[in-house]
Protein backbone atom coordinates (compact mmCIF):
# COMPACT_ATOMS: atom_id res chain seq x y z
CA UNK A 1 0.00 0.00 0.00
CA UNK A 2 0.58 3.42 -0.10
CA UNK A 3 0.98 5.32 2.86
CA UNK A 4 0.84 9.00 3.83
CA UNK A 5 1.48 9.78 7.54
CA UNK A 6 0.12 12.81 9.57
CA UNK A 7 1.43 13.87 12.72
CA UNK A 8 0.26 16.18 14.99
CA UNK A 9 3.46 17.47 16.70
CA UNK A 10 1.76 19.42 18.99
CA UNK A 11 -0.70 16.49 20.21
CA UNK A 12 -0.42 14.58 23.60
CA UNK A 13 2.46 12.19 22.99
CA UNK A 14 3.93 13.64 20.44
CA UNK A 15 4.55 17.03 21.89
CA UNK A 16 7.59 14.94 24.34
CA UNK A 17 8.45 12.53 21.43
CA UNK A 18 11.68 13.10 18.91
CA UNK A 19 9.61 13.11 15.95
CA UNK A 20 12.76 12.45 13.72
CA UNK A 21 13.22 9.06 15.58
CA UNK A 22 9.94 8.58 15.60
CA UNK A 23 9.56 9.10 11.75
CA UNK A 24 12.51 6.68 10.81
CA UNK A 25 11.54 4.34 13.77
CA UNK A 26 8.05 3.93 11.90
CA UNK A 27 9.47 3.90 7.98
CA UNK A 28 11.54 1.09 9.05
CA UNK A 29 8.63 -0.82 10.11
CA UNK A 30 6.38 0.18 7.34
CA UNK A 31 8.69 -0.44 4.28
CA UNK A 32 9.48 -3.90 6.10
CA UNK A 33 6.43 -5.26 5.75
CA UNK A 34 5.64 -4.25 2.30
CA UNK A 35 4.60 -0.30 2.57
CA UNK A 36 5.37 2.87 0.28
CA UNK A 37 5.08 5.11 3.53
CA UNK A 38 6.24 9.04 3.55
CA UNK A 39 5.85 11.53 6.54
CA UNK A 40 4.51 14.89 7.42
CA UNK A 41 4.70 16.20 11.15
CA UNK A 42 2.79 19.43 11.57
CA UNK A 43 1.26 22.40 14.10
CA UNK A 44 -1.99 21.46 15.29
CA UNK A 45 -2.89 24.59 13.40
CA UNK A 46 -1.71 23.36 10.35
CA UNK A 47 -3.13 19.73 10.84
CA UNK A 48 -6.35 19.94 9.06
CA UNK A 49 -4.83 21.53 5.90
CA UNK A 50 -1.95 18.92 5.37
CA UNK A 51 -4.56 16.06 6.11
CA UNK A 52 -7.31 17.49 3.52
CA UNK A 53 -4.03 18.15 1.39
CA UNK A 54 -2.50 14.01 1.98
CA UNK A 55 -6.24 12.49 1.62
CA UNK A 56 -6.17 13.32 -2.06
CA UNK A 57 -2.52 12.64 -3.22
CA UNK A 58 -2.59 10.83 -6.40
CA UNK A 59 -2.32 7.46 -5.99
CA UNK A 60 -2.56 7.45 -2.28
CA UNK A 61 -4.16 3.83 -0.26
CA UNK A 62 -4.20 5.16 3.42
CA UNK A 63 -3.83 8.27 5.45
CA UNK A 64 -1.92 7.15 9.14
CA UNK A 65 -3.22 10.05 11.82
CA UNK A 66 -1.63 10.85 14.61
CA UNK A 67 -2.59 13.01 17.44
CA UNK A 68 -5.55 13.08 20.55
CA UNK A 69 -9.06 12.63 19.62
CA UNK A 70 -9.70 15.68 17.67
CA UNK A 71 -6.94 14.72 15.49
CA UNK A 72 -8.31 11.39 14.89
CA UNK A 73 -11.72 12.64 14.28
CA UNK A 74 -10.95 15.55 11.53
CA UNK A 75 -8.79 12.42 10.05
CA UNK A 76 -11.69 10.47 10.10
CA UNK A 77 -13.50 12.72 8.22
CA UNK A 78 -11.17 13.24 5.99
CA UNK A 79 -10.71 9.81 5.02
CA UNK A 80 -14.54 9.12 4.76
CA UNK A 81 -14.91 11.84 2.51
CA UNK A 82 -11.79 11.30 0.10
CA UNK A 83 -12.95 7.33 -0.20
CA UNK A 84 -9.45 6.26 1.73
CA UNK A 85 -8.73 3.64 3.99
CA UNK A 86 -7.39 5.15 8.01
CA UNK A 87 -4.71 4.40 10.42
CA UNK A 88 -4.71 5.57 13.97
CA UNK A 89 -1.77 6.23 15.84
CA UNK A 90 -3.14 7.20 19.37
CA UNK A 91 -1.03 9.69 20.86
CA UNK A 92 -4.20 11.77 22.90
CA UNK A 93 -5.38 11.46 26.48
CA UNK A 94 -8.49 9.13 26.05
CA UNK A 95 -7.65 7.36 22.76
CA UNK A 96 -11.38 6.38 22.53
CA UNK A 97 -11.38 5.17 18.67
CA UNK A 98 -8.44 3.81 18.84
CA UNK A 99 -9.75 1.47 21.66
CA UNK A 100 -13.07 0.92 19.64
CA UNK A 101 -10.55 -0.48 17.01
CA UNK A 102 -8.86 -2.74 19.31
CA UNK A 103 -5.54 -1.00 18.57
CA UNK A 104 -2.32 -0.90 20.97
CA UNK A 105 -2.36 2.43 22.85
CA UNK A 106 1.20 2.88 23.00
CA UNK A 107 2.66 4.85 19.81
CA UNK A 108 5.49 2.44 19.03
CA UNK A 109 4.00 -0.78 19.15
CA UNK A 110 1.07 0.11 16.86
CA UNK A 111 3.49 0.86 14.29
CA UNK A 112 4.01 -3.05 13.65
CA UNK A 113 0.26 -3.62 14.27
CA UNK A 114 -0.79 -1.10 11.37
CA UNK A 115 2.02 -2.31 9.25
CA UNK A 116 0.76 -5.79 9.62
CA UNK A 117 -3.36 -5.00 10.39
CA UNK A 118 -6.15 -5.38 7.99
CA UNK A 119 -8.88 -3.28 6.51
CA UNK A 120 -12.26 -3.40 8.11
CA UNK A 121 -15.38 -1.37 6.73
CA UNK A 122 -16.60 0.63 10.30
CA UNK A 123 -19.81 3.05 10.86
CA UNK A 124 -19.08 6.25 11.13
CA UNK A 125 -21.99 8.77 11.96
CA UNK A 126 -22.66 12.71 10.86
CA UNK A 127 -24.30 16.06 12.97
CA UNK A 128 -25.78 18.56 10.64
CA UNK A 129 -23.09 16.62 7.79
CA UNK A 130 -20.44 16.97 10.17
CA UNK A 131 -18.87 13.70 10.49
CA UNK A 132 -17.98 12.43 14.10
CA UNK A 133 -16.53 8.67 15.21
CA UNK A 134 -17.49 9.05 18.55
CA UNK A 135 -20.29 10.94 20.39
CA UNK A 136 -22.25 14.44 19.19
CA UNK A 137 -23.35 15.52 23.48
CA UNK A 138 -25.06 18.60 24.97
CA UNK A 139 -26.24 19.57 28.19
CA UNK A 140 -23.41 18.72 31.51
CA UNK A 141 -21.03 17.55 29.02
CA UNK A 142 -21.03 20.63 26.92
CA UNK A 143 -21.29 22.78 29.97
CA UNK A 144 -17.71 20.84 31.71
CA UNK A 145 -15.88 21.20 28.38
CA UNK A 146 -16.49 24.75 28.33
CA UNK A 147 -15.24 25.21 31.89
CA UNK A 148 -12.11 23.25 31.74
CA UNK A 149 -11.40 24.84 28.50
CA UNK A 150 -11.58 28.25 30.28
CA UNK A 151 -8.80 26.93 32.46
CA UNK A 152 -5.07 26.68 32.46
CA UNK A 153 -3.89 23.44 31.44
CA UNK A 154 -0.46 22.72 30.25
CA UNK A 155 -0.04 18.91 30.02
CA UNK A 156 -1.99 15.70 30.56
CA UNK A 157 -1.93 15.81 34.41
CA UNK A 158 -3.10 19.41 34.05
CA UNK A 159 -6.03 18.35 31.54
CA UNK A 160 -7.08 15.38 34.00
CA UNK A 161 -7.44 18.06 37.22
CA UNK A 162 -8.85 20.83 34.72
CA UNK A 163 -11.75 18.76 34.10
CA UNK A 164 -12.19 17.37 37.29
CA UNK A 165 -12.44 20.54 38.58
CA UNK A 166 -15.16 21.23 35.73
CA UNK A 167 -16.96 18.01 36.58
CA UNK A 168 -17.70 19.31 40.32
CA UNK A 169 -18.37 22.58 39.36
CA UNK A 170 -21.52 21.19 37.10
CA UNK A 171 -22.03 18.55 39.36
CA UNK A 172 -23.00 21.42 42.25
CA UNK A 173 -25.15 23.39 39.64
CA UNK A 174 -26.73 21.21 37.11
CA UNK A 175 -28.60 22.39 34.15
CA UNK A 176 -31.96 21.68 32.60
CA UNK A 177 -33.03 22.52 29.41
CA UNK A 178 -35.75 21.34 26.68
CA UNK A 179 -35.28 19.39 22.96
CA UNK A 180 -38.07 17.96 20.95
CA UNK A 181 -36.92 14.71 19.59
CA UNK A 182 -37.27 12.28 16.89
CA UNK A 183 -35.96 8.99 16.91
CA UNK A 184 -36.67 6.93 13.38
CA UNK A 185 -39.80 8.21 14.21
CA UNK A 186 -41.01 9.57 10.68
CA UNK A 187 -41.42 13.21 12.10
CA UNK A 188 -43.42 12.02 15.29
CA UNK A 189 -42.04 14.22 18.01
CA UNK A 190 -41.53 13.29 21.66
CA UNK A 191 -40.69 16.60 23.95
CA UNK A 192 -38.72 16.62 27.63
CA UNK A 193 -36.86 18.04 29.80
CA UNK A 194 -33.34 17.07 30.45
CA UNK A 195 -30.02 17.83 31.75
CA UNK A 196 -27.92 15.53 29.41
CA UNK A 197 -27.91 14.08 25.21
CA UNK A 198 -25.66 11.77 24.18
CA UNK A 199 -25.81 10.62 20.57
CA UNK A 200 -22.55 7.73 19.92
CA UNK A 201 -21.53 6.72 16.80
CA UNK A 202 -22.69 2.87 18.12
CA UNK A 203 -23.41 2.42 21.62
CA UNK A 204 -21.52 2.68 24.57
CA UNK A 205 -19.83 -0.48 26.02
CA UNK A 206 -19.64 -1.43 29.86
CA UNK A 207 -16.60 0.90 30.00
CA UNK A 208 -16.22 4.27 31.65
CA UNK A 209 -14.27 6.14 28.92
CA UNK A 210 -17.79 6.10 26.85
CA UNK A 211 -16.42 4.32 23.64
CA UNK A 212 -18.23 1.54 21.72
CA UNK A 213 -16.98 -2.46 21.63
CA UNK A 214 -18.48 -2.49 18.24
CA UNK A 215 -18.56 0.15 15.57
CA UNK A 216 -20.44 -2.20 12.74
CA UNK A 217 -24.41 -2.41 14.47
CA UNK A 218 -25.31 0.46 12.20
CA UNK A 219 -26.93 2.25 14.90
CA UNK A 220 -26.49 4.92 17.11
CA UNK A 221 -26.36 5.00 20.63
CA UNK A 222 -28.98 7.37 22.07
CA UNK A 223 -28.98 8.47 25.61
CA UNK A 224 -30.87 11.08 27.59
CA UNK A 225 -30.56 12.20 31.38
CA UNK A 226 -33.54 13.25 32.78
CA UNK A 227 -33.69 16.67 35.00
CA UNK A 228 -30.75 15.92 37.74
CA UNK A 229 -30.26 17.66 41.06
CA UNK A 230 -26.72 17.54 42.52
CA UNK A 231 -26.96 14.38 44.30
CA UNK A 232 -28.63 12.95 41.29
CA UNK A 233 -25.37 14.10 38.78
CA UNK A 234 -23.17 12.42 41.60
CA UNK A 235 -25.02 9.31 41.44
CA UNK A 236 -24.77 9.24 37.69
CA UNK A 237 -21.42 10.09 37.66
CA UNK A 238 -20.35 7.28 40.04
CA UNK A 239 -22.34 4.60 37.38
CA UNK A 240 -20.87 5.93 34.53
CA UNK A 241 -17.48 5.50 36.49
CA UNK A 242 -18.53 1.66 37.13
CA UNK A 243 -19.26 1.48 33.17
CA UNK A 244 -22.87 1.03 34.42
CA UNK A 245 -24.42 4.15 32.49
CA UNK A 246 -27.51 2.19 31.06
CA UNK A 247 -28.54 0.88 34.61
CA UNK A 248 -28.89 4.59 36.04
CA UNK A 249 -32.66 5.27 36.75
CA UNK A 250 -32.23 8.95 35.25
CA UNK A 251 -30.94 7.89 32.13
CA UNK A 252 -33.13 6.40 29.28
CA UNK A 253 -31.25 4.63 26.48
CA UNK A 254 -31.95 3.36 22.98
CA UNK A 255 -30.25 2.68 19.59
CA UNK A 256 -31.33 4.51 16.32
CA UNK A 257 -30.39 4.94 12.26
CA UNK A 258 -31.06 8.65 12.99
CA UNK A 259 -31.93 11.64 15.45
CA UNK A 260 -33.37 14.70 14.68
CA UNK A 261 -33.70 17.19 17.94
CA UNK A 262 -34.62 20.43 18.05
CA UNK A 263 -33.84 23.11 20.99
CA UNK A 264 -36.77 25.33 21.51
CA UNK A 265 -35.08 27.94 24.14
CA UNK A 266 -32.14 28.49 22.52
CA UNK A 267 -32.42 31.00 20.22
CA UNK A 268 -28.59 31.18 19.59
CA UNK A 269 -28.50 27.58 19.20
CA UNK A 270 -27.43 24.99 21.86
CA UNK A 271 -23.72 24.46 22.76
CA UNK A 272 -22.44 20.77 22.05
CA UNK A 273 -19.49 18.89 21.82
CA UNK A 274 -18.94 16.71 18.76
CA UNK A 275 -15.71 14.56 19.24
CA UNK A 276 -14.51 16.59 21.98
CA UNK A 277 -14.73 19.75 20.34
CA UNK A 278 -17.24 22.48 21.80
CA UNK A 279 -19.35 23.58 19.26
CA UNK A 280 -22.32 26.40 18.73
CA UNK A 281 -24.97 24.64 16.75
CA UNK A 282 -28.15 25.56 15.18
CA UNK A 283 -31.44 24.96 17.26
CA UNK A 284 -32.25 21.54 14.66
CA UNK A 285 -29.79 19.32 14.78
CA UNK A 286 -29.48 16.30 12.58
CA UNK A 287 -28.01 13.38 13.24
CA UNK A 288 -27.25 10.34 10.95
CA UNK A 289 -25.11 6.48 10.98
CA UNK A 290 -23.25 5.68 7.51
CA UNK A 291 -23.22 1.83 8.40
CA UNK A 292 -19.86 0.08 7.33
CA UNK A 293 -18.79 3.89 5.62
CA UNK A 294 -15.06 4.33 6.50
CA UNK A 295 -12.61 2.08 6.29
CA UNK A 296 -9.90 1.45 8.71
CA UNK A 297 -6.88 -0.68 9.43
CA UNK A 298 -7.11 -2.76 12.12
CA UNK A 299 -4.85 -5.50 14.21
CA UNK A 300 -4.82 -8.77 11.78
CA UNK A 301 -4.97 -10.91 14.76
CA UNK A 302 -8.40 -9.65 15.79
CA UNK A 303 -10.91 -11.35 14.02
CA UNK A 304 -14.10 -9.56 12.27
CA UNK A 305 -15.99 -11.04 14.43
CA UNK A 306 -14.17 -9.68 17.76
CA UNK A 307 -14.05 -6.24 16.67
CA UNK A 308 -17.92 -6.53 15.85
CA UNK A 309 -18.74 -6.84 19.60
Amino acid sequence: MRLKAVFNRDGGTFKTTDMDAYCARAEEIFRAAGHDISFAVVAGSDLVERLEASAHEEGIDALIAGGGDGTISAAAGIAWKAGVTLGVIPAGTMNLFARSLKLPLDIYAVLETLAEGRVQAVDIATVNDRPFVHQFSAGLHARMVRMRNAMDFASRLGKVRASTRAALSVMLRPSHFEVIFDIDRDGRNDRRLVSAISVSNNPFGENPLFFADDLTTGRLGVYLADPLKPVGVAKLAYDILRGKLKDNEAVSATTAGRVRLHFPKRRHGALCVVDGELLRMPRDVDIRLHPRGLNVLVPAAVSSSALDR
